[in-house]
């Protein structure tokens, strides 16, 4: 009979810091879910956007940044896990863009996206020359009646 008794508290001390930890584990995602280690802009051209992912599909892009025209591109990498936003980034892709991110540092596996920074929100900018003396041409717009 004593042996049943330390058999059941054994068991019963397992199962409690297996929910202990399961709660700690859940807590440090949510954590990391909802606070942003920073929050900004980038502007660009969007060159690619692709679903990627053996289990976990997450949207997978990179912005061309240029900071000035004649320079050397910069790539912004970039995780989009809303499917709306992109659809949008989609539409806009060739045209100059700028994209709202949040960055979340400590996930830890690549199941919520390949990087650290995820777009939530993309805007059209206005077009800007790539070479001095060589505008781009802005899009027609079709006059009101």
């Amino acid at each position: 009979m004593r042996r049943n008794e330390q058999a059941g508290g054994i068991i019963a001390i397992l199962l409690i810091v297996i929910v202990v930890l399961s709660g700690l584990t859940a807590g440090y995602l949510w954590l990391l879910l909802t606070w942003n280690f920073s929050v900004g802009e980038r502007a660009g051209w969007v060159q690619k956007l692709s679903k990627k992912g053996w289990i976990c599909k997450t949207w997978e892009g990179e912005l061309s940044m240029v900071s000035m025209p004649g320079t050397t591109p910069e790539k912004f990498i970039f995780t989009v896990r809303d499917d709306s936003v992109a659809d949008a980034i989609n539409k806009l892709i060739g045209q100059r863009v700028s994209l709202h991110y949040e960055e979340k540092v400590g996930l830890p596996t690549t199941c919520f996206g390949e990087t650290s920074h995820f777009v939530t929100k993309v805007n059209v900018m206005e077009q800007i020359p790539l070479m001095p003396g060589n505008p781009t041409p802005k899009p027609a717009v079709p006059l009101a009646n």
